[in-house]
Formats: C-alpha cells, sequence, structure tokens
C-alpha cells in the first residue's frame, strides 16, 4: 500500500504518536487517504465541501485502487458505502447493459481520470472499461449512478458535472426512493426524468433500449438480459428461437416421413434425393410427401 504521506497537502499533518509500551498499535488510517473534511453528513461520516472554483491539492496518481476517495478538481470526495437496495439494484442493472450486443466493454466502480486533479468512479460504467490494471484515462461513453434516501445532492452534481464536462454522454440517475425513475442528463439539454414503463436510449453506445425497470427490478432485468444473450447468439428475441426450433422439428419430422413412406414403397433414394430433402422448407416437404401417397412413386423432377 501506498504511504499516507504521499496524499496530503503541501503543509502535511503532525506525525501520529508513538505508542505506549504493552499497548495495541491504534488502528491505522487507509493507506494514501487525504485528510479528512472538516464538515460531516452524518456523525461520524466526513464529507467533502469545498469551493468548486478553486482547485485543490491533490492528484489522481496519489490515489491508489481500493481507497475510499474520489478527486474534483483536486479536492478529496470520500466514496460512501452503498445500501442495500442500491447495491442489490446495481448488480442486475450492470448486467442489462454489460450483455447489452453493442457492449464489448463494461465496468462497476471504473476509476476515470481524464484530468491531473480529477478521479471519478461511476457505479456503472459502458465505454472505455478496458482490462488493464490502474485508472483510465478519458470517460466512459454512458456512466449510471444510483441514489437512495438520503443522497448528498451537491455531491452527485458535481458527480454528474465532472463526467459530462470529461467527455460522458449520458449519465443515467437510478432514483430507488419512491416514485422510482431515472435521471437521464446529457451535455448541453435539459435534464429528463423517465418514469417505468419509458425506455432509455444511448444511440451508439447500446444496441437495445432500456427499460427504466430494468435498472433495478430483477424480472425486467432478467428478461432483457436474456434476449442480449440470444441476440449475441444471433437470435432476435426468445419467441423467435422458439418458432425456429418449432419450424425445424418440423422440417425434420416431414423429412423422416417422406423416407419411411419412400421405404414402405419400396423407393430407394439416392444420395441426392436424400439431400435435397434438407434444403426443402415445411411447404414443399408436406407437399411432397401428398405427392408420394397419391402417385406412390419418386417424382420426377
Amino acid at each position: 500500500m501506498q504511504s499516507p504521506e504521499l496524499l496530503v497537502s503541501p503543509a502535511g499533518p503532525s506525525p501520529s504518536p508513538t505508542p505506549a509500551p504493552d499497548q495495541p498499535d491504534p488502528a491505522p488510517a487507509p493507506a494514501t487517504s487525504p485528510p479528512p473534511p472538516p464538515a460531516a453528513t452524518s456523525p461520524g461520516i466526513p464529507a467533502s465541501h469545498h469551493d468548486p472554483d478553486q482547485r485543490g491539492p491533490f492528484r489522481a496518481d496519489q490515489v491508489r485502487p481500493g481507497d475510499p476517495y474520489e478527486l474534483s478538481h483536486g479536492h478529496p470526495i470520500v466514496c460512501l458505502p452503498l445500501g442495500g437496495r442500491a447495491s442489490a439494484a446495481l448488480l442486475v442493472g450492470g448486467a442489462v447493459v454489460a450483455w447489452d450486443p453493442a457492449v464489448s466493454e463494461a465496468g462497476v466502480g471504473t476509476g476515470y481520470t481524464p484530468a491531473p486533479g480529477l478521479l471519478r468512479a461511476p457505479h456503472v460504467a459502458v465505454g472505455n472499461a478496458p482490462d488493464s490494471q490502474g485508472w483510465v484515462p478519458g470517460a466512459p461513453a454512458l456512466a449510471i449512478e444510483y441514489a437512495d434516501v438520503g443522497e448528498d445532492e451537491a455531491r452527485l452534481a458535481r458527480k454528474i458535472g465532472d463526467l459530462l464536462g470529461a467527455g460522458t454522454r449520458w449519465v443515467w440517475v437510478v432514483r430507488l426512493a419512491a416514485p422510482r425513475h431515472v435521471e437521464v442528463h446529457a451535455p448541453g439539454v435539459p435534464r429528463r426524468r423517465a418514469l417505468p414503463g419509458e425506455l432509455l436510449h444511448a444511440p451508439g453506445v447500446l444496441q437495445n433500449p432500456v427499460q427504466v425497470e430494468a435498472l433495478y427490478d430483477r424480472a425486467a432485468a432478467q428478461r432483457a438480459v436474456l434476449t442480449s444473450l440470444l441476440q449475441r447468439e444471433g437470435h432476435s428475441s426468445l419467441e423467435s428461437l422458439r418458432d425456429r426450433g418449432l419450424r425445424e422439428g418440423r422440417n425434420e419430422g416431414l423429412q423422416q416421413a417422406v423416407r419411411d413412406v419412400c421405404d414402405v414403397l419400396d423407393l430407394a433414394l439416392s444420395p441426392e434425393d436424400d439431400a435435397s430433402l434438407v434444403e426443402m422448407d415445411g411447404t414443399a416437404l408436406a407437399a411432397l410427401l401428398e405427392r408420394l401417397k397419391r402417385e406412390r412413386r419418386w417424382p420426377l423432377p
């Protein structure tokens, strides 16, 4: 782990006192942690309140993976854990966008550093999430944030602004408190509110539109993921796969029926004739079968 003193302001904190003999060591501070901001959103939880126009002293290369901080223009932002509802929704919503047929890169909590004093980690990132070590330069094409009761709105607004300013095309904020909905943020356009039953679009990033509910509801997410997985295998939907299976099963049954009738009528099928059966569709096979039963001979070409 990187030493804590590598991520402090130029003045630096006073050294920690040496523990007395035979006393247990005090719990160490998180490695590479910036000094905690003075204000608090709740007892014991540090918050970061700063003038966004005044640049802070910290850099992204001073923060290492696993440290509980993001950076906004050089200022540390404490990363708080998600509650059970938000973490469960993040898992299913992330799967929906990750398995979209157009997506080859997606991540959860990926750290992006488009500038030395900026480090942002959206809950879900789509696009520009390479399989490589360390922070990712630039920004994701689509970022998804989950917000529940008690969300620090000023902190969230700064994060949205940082991501959009760095090149993110859309930020979807999934609001889990009733009434549930998704806020759509994009550069240069007013914020839009999408309600359950509506579709979210990210052209050029996602192939399929995303139902608002699929970003937090397991059943809706399962249907969306299943559709995407089938599309990745060349099927447009579960219904199309079922119809294809029925057609193929019917065709195979008709092919075998033709062979059985020829066997009863003592008609020898040449290899070419047998191979031609595979090329016929159901309508042609059914017509051939009726003609065989009626004429009791292999029809001439």
